[in-house]
């Protein structure tokens, strides 16, 4: 169980810590621009970090196609149940939505999956990587505007990698080496910004948000709880596809779903700033029991 947490902790400390220098430019007033950022982030740093990621594992696809889908159920899951907790508490659907959707199964689940099932644990979790992926460019992206916009979909690079990646694993075909080197570089970009962002904004907080962000954290591990359990037997998964699922299901808020929100919603920021703080937080204290107790 101690190495479990260190391990654990050795994950998400980074992330925190990042998140840090963040907050210290907002500390300290120096020039920071999000929109700059975002722009990076979405058009540079998440296409290239999907295509270094999957040309270079080479999974099965019928395997990596049943993990999309049964991500897609839990998505959907998600937003189902989120929509009534938002509803109930009187939440803005169009600020808090996309967080109680979308987790952290990138920075956070990527590495936690590969270091408690090995590199076919990392396999499934690119499957899940995906699916959370396209969901907040598309939706993830809508919400905060208020309406559907598929040509902002067609503008987007992180679709058009996904499609290249699925087609470049079917066909089991690898980038270029050189090609692959660089998008690897490129795709280091997208965690760190994004981070950086978020520590920024975290310099608006209060403790009123924060009393609100542990409560929607306790709300949003019981709905990922109740839909793995429920969803691992739908879809008969066992070994490491179950264990990665299980996982990736109660990851923390996605820090991705930031991006949009801080663009077009920014009034609901700093909340969501803290809601993705405090569930990361968590996440120090629920992934050992999840990983010692139920996979």
């Amino acid at each position: 169980m101690e190495e479990i947490v260190r391990n654990v902790s050795g994950v998400v400390t980074p992330v925190l810590l990042c998140a840090l220098v963040g907050y210290g430019f907002a500390l300290l007033k120096l020039p920071f621009d999000n929109k700059i950022v975002g722009s990076l982030v979405s058009n540079v740093g998440y296409p290239t970090l999907i295509l270094s990621h999957l040309t270079r594992q080479h999974v099965p696809l019928a395997g990596f196609l049943d993990m999309m889908l049964a991500a897609a159920a839990a998505v959907a899951c998600f937003g189902l149940v989120g929509l009534g907790i938002l509803t109930a508490l009187r939440l803005p659907i169009r600020g808090f939505l996309s967080p109680m959707m979308f987790n952290n199964v990138g920075n956070i689940g990527l590495p936690v999956c590969l270091l408690a099932f090995g590199n076919q644990g990392l396999a499934y979790a690119m499957a899940f990587v995906v699916v959370v992926l396209v969901g907040t460019f598309t939706i993830g992206m809508w919400l905060p505007m208020r309406k559907v916009s598929l040509h902002n979909v067609l503008r987007q690079p992180v679709i058009y990698a996904v499609i290249l990646a699925i087609v470049l694993m079917a066909t089991d075909t690898r980038l270029p080496a050189t090609i692959e080197h660089t998008f690897g570089i490129l795709g280091g970009l997208a965690v760190p910004l994004m981070l950086l962002t978020l520590g920024h904004t975290l310099a608006t907080l209060n403790i009123g948000l924060l009393r609100r962000s542990v409560a929607l954290t306790l709300l949003h591990l019981a709905m990922a709880s109740a839909t793995a359990f429920a969803l691992t037997r739908l879809f008969g998964f066992e070994g490491p596809a179950r264990g990665v699922f299980i996982v990736e299901c109660v990851m923390p808020v996605s820090v991705g779903t930031y991006l949009w929100i801080e663009m077009y919603d920014p009034e609901d920021a700093p909340s969501i700033a803290s809601f993705i703080l405090v569930s990361t937080l968590f996440t120090v204290v629920v992934l050992p029991m999840v990983l010692t107790f139920w996979v």
